[in-house]
């Protein structure tokens, strides 16, 4: 009869674990690079605001300029998080 070390979890229940662990890691993942592209949006804005207030035109460009950039900069980082990490899993 083989003898099962009590302190020591079954590799049965450590797959469990890991099973429920991974939504909540893809999720923190997720929300992590979320607010990671709020952050690079915002900031471009603000700059693109500022050169708009230091050298104001008409249309306000440095600001449509400045967000739309760093929307584009932003989806570019996403989908290069995604993708790497799909390679991750």
């Amino acid at each position: 009869m083989e003898h099962q070390d009590n302190n020591q979890p079954s590799k049965d229940h450590s797959d469990q674990v890991q099973k429920k662990d991974k939504p909540f890691n893809t999720y923190t993942r997720l929300s992590g690079i979320v607010v990671q592209m709020v952050a690079i949006i915002g900031f471009g804005t603000f700059i693109g605001y500022r050169l708009d207030e230091k050298y104001p035109n008409e249309h306000n460009l440095y600001t449509l300029a400045g967000s739309l950039s760093s929307v584009i900069l932003s989806i570019i980082y996403i989908i290069r998080r995604i993708i790497a990490a799909s390679k991750d899993d």
